[in-house]
C-alpha cells in the first residue's frame, strides 16, 4: 500500500464482550482488561473495538489483541470514531502539554503511552528528531498513520523506530530497529537542562537516554557541593547537570559503553572536575569505605532491581545492602540521592527499605524530597502501573 494509503488508513472495527469484572476494572478508571475476563472475540488482531458488557451494553472503545496477557488497551468511554482525527487530537493534547511542562531541554518525552491515553505507544523528541515506540498489535498496525501524523505536526528530520523491547514479543511482534522517515545521524546532540547530551538514537539505553530523571537531576544540583560520588552514572546525567555545583563529581559504571558516553558528554561540555571509572558500584562503595573516603553527596541510580514479584525479597536486600554503603560514606550533613526504577518496590516500601538501613548504621536522616519521573511521564492516577521511577532527596543529619 502507498504511503500516503498507509498512513491515512483507519482502523478494522470488531466487538469484544467483557466480564462484569472487566467493566468493573474500566469502572475504576483503569485501562487494561486482562484475557481471563475477556467473554468473546469478533475482531482482528489489533484492531479498534467496541467493548460491550455480556448484555451488550457499551463500554468504550479500546485496542484489542489476541496474544497478550493485556488483551483490551481502552482508548475512550464514549461512543465515537477512533480514526485519524482521534489520534491526532490526542498528539495534540500530548504536545501541548509538554510546551506547559517542558523548561530548557530539547530532550523529552513526548508521548507517555497510557499516561496520554494512547496505550502502548511512546514518543520521545531529541531536538529535530523522533523516536518512536508501537508496543501492542493496534499500535503496530496504525503505525504508518502514527508516523504521518508526527510527520505533519513536527516535520522532524527523521524518525527512528526502536521496537527492540522484549515486551513485543508478547503481542507476537517482532524486534526491530530502524529509521521510519527522513534521515537520522549516528549522533544526536540536543540539551537537557542546559547540558549538551549526545545520543545514539539506534543504540542507546531506552530510547536513546533516561529521559524519566531530567527534572532529578536538577533538583540534585540544588544540594550538591564539594565532592560528589554518582553511582551507576550511565552517560553522566547527574555528574554533568550538578558539576558546576561541585568541587569533584567522579561518576562509577561497569558498562564501558555507558562510561564512553559519559566521557563524550564531558568533553563537550568541557567540564574539568568530572572524571568516570569502570567499576561495580556496590564493590566501590565497600572499598571507598573501607579507605574512609567520605563525600558531600551520593546519587545512587541503579537500573531495577524487582524485575517481577518474584525476585522482590532479592531487590529488597540489594536496596538495603546498596543504600546502607551509601550512607557510610556521606559526611556529616551530607545529601543521598537514591532512586529505584523498579515498579514493584513501591514508595513505601522504598521509604521502609532505606530507613532500615540508616538505622542499621544508627543514622538520623531526613528526607528533603520525594520525587519521581519527570513531569513528561505523566502518572494516570487510577493506574499504578503509570508510576514506576522513585528518587528520594534525603540528608544525614550531623
Amino acid at each position: 500500500m502507498p504511503w500516503k494509503a498507509q498512513q491515512r488508513a483507519t482502523p478494522i472495527e470488531g466487538v469484544v464482550t467483557i466480564s462484569p469484572r472487566g467493566v468493573d476494572r474500566l469502572r475504576s478508571g483503569h485501562l487494561w482488561v486482562y484475557r481471563s475476563d475477556i467473554q468473546g472475540a469478533e475482531a482482528e488482531p489489533g484492531a479498534v473495538v467496541k467493548l460491550q458488557d455480556d448484555r451488550g451494553r457499551f463500554q468504550g472503545r479500546a485496542f484489542y489483541s489476541d496474544q497478550s496477557q493485556i488483551s483490551v488497551r481502552l482508548l475512550t468511554r464514549e461512543d465515537r470514531p477512533v480514526d485519524r482525527a482521534f489520534f491526532q487530537a490526542r498528539l495534540e493534547q500530548a504536545r501541548a502539554y509538554r510546551q506547559r511542562v517542558v523548561e530548557n531541554s530539547e530532550a523529552y518525552r513526548l508521548v507517555y503511552s497510557e499516561g496520554d491515553l494512547l496505550p502502548s505507544l511512546i514518543v520521545d523528541r531529541y531536538a529535530d528528531y523522533l523516536v518512536l515506540q508501537t508496543l501492542s498489535q493496534a499500535t503496530e498496525r496504525l503505525k504508518p498513520m502514527i508516523v504521518g501524523i508526527l510527520v505533519e505536526m513536527f516535520s522532524p528530520k527523521g524518525i527512528v523506530e526502536r521496537n527492540d523491547p522484549r515486551v513485543r514479543l508478547l503481542e507476537g511482534l517482532d524486534r526491530r530497529v530502524r529509521v521510519v522517515y527522513g534521515e537520522v545521524p549516528e549522533e544526536i546532540v540536543a540539551q537537557q537542562n542546559g547540558v549538551v547530551f549526545a545520543q545514539d538514537l539506534t543504540r542507546g539505553q531506552k530510547t536513546g537516554s533516561f529521559l524519566d530523571q531530567r527534572e532529578n537531576h536538577w533538583a540534585a544540583r540544588r544540594y550538591a557541593a564539594g565532592q560528589v560520588l554518582d553511582c551507576f552514572c550511565y552517560e553522566g546525567g547527574f555528574a554533568l547537570t550538578i558539576a558546576d555545583r561541585c568541587d569533584r563529581v567522579e561518576g562509577v559504571d561497569i558498562a564501558p559503553a555507558g562510561l564512553q558516553a559519559a566521557e563524550r558528554n564531558r568533553e563537550l561540555n568541557r567540564l574539568a572536575n568530572v572524571t568516570f571509572r569502570e567499576g561495580n558500584a556496590f564493590d566501590v562503595l565497600k572499598g571507598y569505605d573501607e579507605a574512609e573516603r567520605r563525600f558531600q553527596m551520593v546519587i545512587l541510580d541503579p537500573p531495577a532491581f524487582a524485575k517481577n514479584r518474584a525476585s522482590l525479597s532479592a531487590a529488597r536486600r540489594g536496596y538495603k545492602e546498596i543504600n546502607l554503603r551509601a550512607l557510610k560514606l556521606l559526611e556529616p550533613g551530607g545529601i543521598l540521592v537514591t532512586c529505584s526504577c523498579s515498579y514493584h518496590v513501591a514508595e513505601a516500601l522504598f521509604l521502609e527499605i532505606v530507613a532500615e538501613a540508616a538505622n542499621d548504621l544508627g543514622k538520623k536522616v531526613a528526607v528533603l524530597e520525594r520525587r519521581t519521573q519527570a513531569q513528561d511521564h505523566p502518572i494516570l492516577l487510577t493506574m499504578p502501573e503509570t508510576h514506576y521511577l522513585k528518587c528520594l532527596i534525603l540528608r544525614a543529619l550531623e
